[in-house]
């Protein structure tokens, strides 16, 4: 389900942007050095709306962090309790509600890799809820680029992470808070 095409995204999303991508998604696990990754995280907010995200992963202190949790948590709870579902994924709807306060209870705890797959499943069912059937469909990438361009380029982005934990803490960290930053503030 993934951007097989690099022309389709490269429609929405400015080279530069494509680049920051590469850099933050790099196979060798490795964290960029703290100015790269400011540099990144500046270039791939321009793509989002995310103007103080840097704020968040420059902060040492746990509340920025802690803030934008609780925002993520409240933003996505209130999204699947109002998103309308065939009864067949009902049950679906109330796992995800429940794998959601485990998880942001995990983040809160800062087990990044503990919580990085249930982060990327979470999200992938959210988006399942709101699109059903169509979002696993070969073409719902470029749909949802066409659809709504900020959500089609959150929606490459998840999609680009990883199935599995293959990275170091804190860059699970950041991919995880960058994600969250964009839902936080859709």
């Amino acid at each position: 389900m993934a951007f097989s095409d690099k022309n389709i995204i490269s429609q929405f999303v400015e080279e530069e942007i494509l680049q920051a991508f590469d850099i933050l998604f790099a196979e060798d696990g490795t964290l960029p050095a703290t100015n790269v990754i400011e540099s990144v995280a500046k270039t791939l907010c321009a793509a989002l709306p995310a103007e103080t995200f840097s704020s968040v992963i420059e902060s040492t202190e746990v509340l920025a962090e802690k803030k934008l949790t609780l925002s993520f948590n409240n933003n996505l709870k209130l999204l699947v309790e109002k998103t309308w579902v065939e009864p067949a994924d009902a049950t679906v709807k109330e796992q995800v509600l429940y794998r959601l306060e485990k998880l942001c209870t995990k983040l809160e705890e800062r087990d990044y890799n503990g919580c990085y797959i249930d982060f990327i499943s979470v999200l992938t069912d959210v988006v399942y809820l709101m699109f059903g059937s169509q979002a696993k469909k070969e073409d719902f990438p470029e749909y949802a680029l066409r659809i709504d361009p900020e959500f089609g380029i959150f929606w490459w982005y998840v999609q680009s992470l990883p199935q599995k934990v293959i990275w170091p803490a804190e860059k699970n960290r950041l991919v995880m808070l960058l994600g969250m930053y964009f839902l936080a503030n859709y």
